[in-house]
C-alpha cells in the first residue's frame, strides 16, 4: 500500500477514534448528570419537592405557588450545631368569590367553626360582588383546608401558601428582620432577611472577587443539582445560648432602671465575629404587622449614633501611648476643670485631684486627663487616630442601613471640640462602630471587619465561607498591651473599689456616663444620661469583647452602678460557657 494511502487510513482511524471518544464522554457526562440530578432531587432538594407535593395533596383545587422556596437562616451553637432561626411553613389560605357566594352569613358561620375569621371583615369582603377574589384567612393547616373543601360551598376555596416562620419568636429579631410585602411581592425587610435577600430568595448573588473559575464550577453544579429552584441557606455567627443570655440580661436591666432603651454587642476581637447583638425593646417577626410604631424595627446598634462618653477615653490614651506622647506615668495637674472659648468643662464631680498620672485618668475617669492626652498628641494627629479607628466610616457589617459616625465638628479646628471629643462628648458614633474600634485595643491593634454570616450554603455547589478580614492596623502590639494593662488595673483597683475584680481572670474594662444632647434648645440635658460599659477578657488573650448601654436610665447616676455588676455577670457567663482556662 502506498505511503500516502497508509497515512490517510491512519488519519481516518484517528478521526473515528476521536469521535467515538467524544460520544463516550458525552454519554458518560449525560449519565452523570442524570444520576446527579436524581441524587439532588431525592436527597439534597427533597425539601423543595415535599413542598410541591403538599401543595397538591388530597386533590384540592390548588393554584401552586411559583415562588422559590426561601432559604433558611440558622443560629450556630458553640459546637457547630445548627439551630433554625428562620424557616418556611407550608399551609393554605382561604379565599372567596363574592359574585358566586349565595348566603354570606351562613357561609361565615360554617367557616368560623373551622378557622378563625373576623365576621365584619368577611361580610365586608363578601359584599364586593364585582371582585372575583377576596382573601379572608391565612395560615390554615392541612386539616382545616380539608374540612373547608369538604363543605362544598360554592364560591369558597383554599390555596397553598408559604410563610416565614421564626421558631424562637423575639430572639435576635433585630439581627434577623422579617419577610414582608414590598408592593405585591414578599421580600426581606430589615436585618439579615433584607441584606441577604438575593441569597435567601435564590437570586444570583453579586460577585465580590476574582472567582472566575469558581463561578464556572458553581454554574455547572447548579445546573446538575437544580439548586436555582430554591433559596440558599444562611448560617449566622450568632450563638443562641449567648444571645438568649444577653437578651434576658437587657430585659432585666431595662426594667430595673426604667430605661428608654438598652442594647448590647458581644464580639470576638480577634476575628470580628459577632456572637450576640441585641436591643430592647424588640419585636416578634412572626407578628410584625401588629407593631404600632415602625421605629421598633430599627436597629440602633447599627443605624443610630450616640455620644458614648468615657468608654471613649481608652482610645484617646491608647493613641497617646502609641504616638509616644505620653506614658502610663506621665503626670499633669488636675484642677477639676478647664476653660475653652469662655466655656467651663469639668470632671464628672467638678473636683480636682492635683498632680495625677495617666493611670489615674482611667481609674477615676478624669475628663481633664483625656484632654491633656489629646493636647500632647496635637489636634491633627488626634484626628488622624480617630479616623484610623474608623469612627467616621461604616464598619461594613452585613446588615442594612448602617450609618457612620459623625465627627464633622472637628473640622472647625476649635480647641473645645477636640477637648470634648477626647472624652466621648460632642462626637457621635454607633455602638458597633465603637465596639470595632475598642476591639483594636484587645487584639494587638487591628481593625477587624465585623460579620454576622459565616456561611452561605449552595445546594450542589460550593458553599461560600466568610472569613475574618483585617481592615487596617491602628496601634502597635506594644501599645495594645500597655493600654490593656492599664484597663486591667482600673478593674482590679478602681472599678467600684475593686469589688468586681475576678480572682482567676484578667478583665480590661471602662465605664461611660454621657450627657444627652438637647436637639431643640441646644446644649445638654442636666437630668438625662447615656450609660455605657465595655470590656474584654481574658485581657491579654481576649476571646470576647462586651459592650452594654442604657439610654436614659432612671434612679442611678453612673454607669458603674447601673451596668457594672451585669457586665461582669456576662463576662463570667462567657468564660464558663466557652470553658476558657483561667489566666491568673
Amino acid at each position: 500500500m502506498p505511503s500516502k494511502l497508509k497515512k490517510k487510513s491512519a488519519s481516518w482511524k484517528e478521526a473515528v477514534d476521536k469521535r467515538i471518544n467524544i460520544i463516550v464522554i458525552l454519554f458518560l457526562t449525560a449519565a452523570a448528570i442524570i444520576v446527579s440530578r436524581l441524587f439532588f432531587i431525592q436527597v439534597i432538594n427533597s425539601r423543595d419537592y415535599e413542598v410541591l407535593a403538599k401543595d397538591q395533596l388530597e386533590n384540592l383545587s390548588f393554584v401552586v405557588s411559583q415562588e422559590k422556596p426561601r432559604g433558611r437562616i440558622f443560629f450556630q451553637e458553640k459546637n457547630g450545631n445548627l439551630i433554625t432561626a428562620a424557616d418556611q411553613k407550608h399551609g393554605f389560605f382561604l379565599a372567596i368569590n363574592p359574585a358566586s357566594l349565595d348566603k354570606p352569613e351562613e357561609a361565615f358561620f360554617a367557616l368560623a367553626q373551622i378557622a378563625k375569621i373576623d365576621k365584619d371583615d368577611f361580610l365586608k369582603r363578601a359584599g364586593k360582588k364585582e371582585d372575583p377574589f377576596e382573601v379572608v384567612a391565612h395560615r390554615l393547616d392541612e386539616s382545616q383546608a380539608k374540612k373547608i373543601k369538604e363543605l362544598g360551598l360554592k364560591g369558597i376555596n383554599v390555596y397553598p401558601e408559604d410563610w416565614r416562620f421564626y421558631p424562637a419568636d423575639n430572639l435576635a429579631s433585630h439581627v434577623l428582620g422579617f419577610v414582608g410585602f414590598n408592593g405585591d411581592k414578599l421580600t426581606g425587610q430589615y436585618g439579615i432577611e433584607n441584606y441577604y435577600e438575593d441569597a435567601l430568595s435564590g437570586q444570583q448573588m453579586k460577585s465580590t472577587g476574582n472567582i472566575f473559575l469558581e463561578n464556572i464550577i458553581d454554574v455547572l453544579s447548579k445546573r446538575i443539582a437544580g439548586s436555582e429552584s430554591s433559596g440558599r441557606d444562611v448560617v449566622l455567627t450568632i450563638e443562641p445560648s449567648v444571645q438568649s443570655f444577653l437578651e434576658d440580661k437587657l430585659e432585666k436591666l431595662q426594667e430595673k432602671w426604667s430605661a428608654k432603651s438598652s442594647g448590647a454587642i458581644i464580639i470576638e476581637p480577634k476575628t470580628g465575629k459577632i456572637l450576640a447583638l441585641a436591643k430592647k425593646p424588640d419585636f416578634n417577626p412572626n407578628s410584625y404587622g401588629e407593631a404600632s410604631d415602625l421605629s421598633i424595627f430599627v436597629n440602633p446598634l447599627i443605624e443610630n449614633i450616640f455620644e458614648m462618653g468615657s468608654v471613649f477615653k481608652p482610645l484617646t490614651v491608647a493613641a497617646g501611648l502609641d504616638a509616644g506622647k505620653i506614658s502610663e506615668e506621665t503626670e499633669y495637674v488636675d484642677q477639676g476643670y478647664l476653660i475653652f472659648n469662655q466655656k467651663r468643662m469639668e470632671n464628672y464631680d467638678g473636683k480636682g485631684r492635683g498632680k495625677v498620672n495617666m493611670q489615674e485618668v482611667l481609674n477615676q475617669s478624669l475628663n481633664t486627663g483625656a484632654v491633656f492626652a489629646m493636647q500632647q498628641l496635637g489636634k491633627s494627629v488626634f484626628l488622624d487616630y480617630l479616623k484610623a479607628y474608623g469612627l467616621n466610616a461604616r464598619t461594613g457589617v452585613d446588615l442594612p442601613n448602617e450609618v457612620k459616625g459623625n465627627i464633622r465638628n472637628l473640622e472647625s479646628g476649635r480647641e473645645i471640640e477636640y477637648a470634648t471629643a477626647s472624652f466621648g462628648q460632642g462626637i457621635a458614633v454607633s455602638p458597633l462602630e465603637l465596639s470595632v474600634a475598642l476591639a483594636s485595643l484587645a487584639n494587638g491593634g487591628y481593625i477587624k471587619k465585623p460579620f454576622l454570616v459565616e456561611k452561605i450554603i449552595e445546594k450542589g455547589g460550593k458553599d461560600k465561607i466568610i472569613k475574618p478580614e483585617t481592615l487596617k492596623n491602628v496601634i502597635s502590639q506594644s501599645s495594645s498591651e500597655r493600654i490593656t494593662r492599664m484597663l486591667v488595673k482600673t478593674v482590679d483597683e478602681a472599678l467600684l473599689e475593686g469589688t468586681l475584680k475576678l480572682k482567676n481572670y484578667t478583665v480590661a474594662a471602662k465605664t461611660g456616663t454621657a450627657q444627652i444632647p438637647d436637639r431643640e434648645e441646644g446644649g445638654y440635658y442636666q437630668d438625662r444620661f447615656f450609660h455605657a460599659f465595655f470590656g474584654y477578657a481574658p485581657a491579654f488573650d481576649s476571646r470576647f469583647l462586651v459592650l452594654l448601654y442604657l439610654e436614659e436610665p432612671q434612679g442611678v447616676r453612673y454607669a458603674s452602678h447601673s451596668l457594672g455588676p451585669d457586665f461582669m455577670d456576662t463576662i463570667k457567663f462567657l468564660l464558663n460557657y466557652y470553658e476558657v482556662s483561667p489566666d491568673r
